[in-house]
C-alpha cells in the first residue's frame, strides 16, 4: 500500500452537494485538490460547486448502473488526472418488514440497493482501470456505524448495503494489496450525524443533537477525521463509534488477516 498520505491531485466525490460528501469535498478542496462533484441534482451540485469552489460538477445517478460506463469515459477523457473516487452517496429510506405494504417496501429495498451497493460497486470497478494507471491512487467508501450495529429498525435495508459496502471495502484493498497495486483503499463508517439523511423519517431531525445527543455535528465528524485521513488510517470511525470500530478491529481483523493468508490465491 502506497505511504505518501492523500496523494492524490484530482478527487470525485459522489453526493457531494450536502452533509458529509460536501464537508469530504471543501475538505479536499482546502487542500489544494481538484474536487468534482456527481449527483442527481444539477440545481444542487451547480451550487455547491459553486459554494466550495469546486473544480466541475456532473450529473449522475449512481443508481442507474447501465449510465456509469458512458459517464467514466468522459470523466476521464475530461479529467485524465482523475486519481481518487470517494463513493458517499446514499439514500435511507423507511420501510416496515412486518407490516408495510409489499409493494412500496421492495421498491424502496431496490432503490436503496441499487444506489448503496450498485453504484459504488459499478463506479469503483468502472474506474479501477483508470486508477491502477495512476503512480498512486485513492478510493473511499462511506459506510455507516450502522454496517457494525444495526440498531435503526426503522432502515433494515439501508443497514445492510452500508454491511455490505463495509465488507466490499475490505475485500477490495486485500485484492489490491496482493497484487501490490498502487491504490489506497480507505473506509469510513461515520455515527449519526447532523445531515438531512432522516429527512423521511418520522422525525425528520433524530439524527440532530438537540434530539440525540450522542450524534455528532458535521463541523464535530470532520474534526475528528481529518486528521486520521492525514495520518493514513485505512479504517476511520468518530464520536461514539470509535470504541466500537476498536472493537472490531482488536477482535475481527487478526482473525480475517489470518484466514486471508492462508488462501491459494490464482493468477493476478
Amino acid at each position: 500500500m502506497p505511504t505518501d498520505k492523500l496523494n492524490f491531485s484530482c478527487v470525485l466525490v459522489t453526493g457531494g452537494a450536502r452533509g458529509i460528501g460536501k464537508a469530504l469535498a471543501e475538505y479536499f478542496v482546502h487542500l489544494g485538490k481538484k474536487v468534482i462533484l456527481v449527483g442527481r441534482n444539477e440545481w444542487n451540485f451547480s451550487a455547491a460547486a459553486k459554494e466550495i469552489d469546486a473544480e466541475a460538477y456532473y450529473v449522475l445517478d449512481v443508481g442507474v448502473s447501465a449510465d456509469i460506463p458512458a459517464f467514466v469515459e468522459r470523466i476521464t477523457k475530461e479529467h485524465p488526472e482523475l486519481d481518487c473516487i470517494v463513493n458517499n452517496a446514499g439514500v435511507q429510506r423507511q420501510i416496515d418488514i412486518v407490516d408495510g405494504d409489499l409493494e412500496d417496501f421492495l421498491s424502496k429495498a431496490d432503490q436503496e440497493i441499487d444506489i448503496n451497493i450498485r453504484g459504488p460497486l459499478h463506479l469503483t470497478m468502472n474506474l479501477l482501470l483508470h486508477l491502477r494507471s495512476k503512480p498512486q491512487a485513492t478510493i473511499v467508501n462511506v459506510s455507516s456505524l450502522l454496517a457494525f450495529l444495526p440498531t435503526r429498525m426503522a432502515s433494515p435495508v439501508y443497514n445492510g448495503t452500508k454491511a455490505w459496502l463495509h465488507f466490499w471495502t475490505m475485500n477490495l484493498r486485500t485484492a489490491l494489496e496482493r497484487v501490490n497495486d498502487n491504490i489506497r483503499v480507505i473506509g469510513i463508517a461515520p455515527p449519526s450525524v447532523g445531515t438531512d439523511l432522516h429527512r423521511e423519517a418520522e422525525d425528520p431531525d433524530d439524527n440532530k443533537k438537540h434530539k440525540s445527543p450522542t450524534a455528532l455535528t458535521i463541523e464535530e465528524f470532520m474534526e475528528e477525521i481529518e486528521p486520521k485521513l492525514e495520518r493514513g488510517d485505512y479504517f476511520i470511525g468518530a464520536g461514539p463509534g470509535v470504541q466500537l470500530i476498536e472493537r472490531w478491529q482488536q477482535n475481527f481483523e487478526p482473525v480475517y488477516e489470518s484466514a486471508v493468508a492462508k488462501i491459494k490465491w490464482g493468477k493476478p
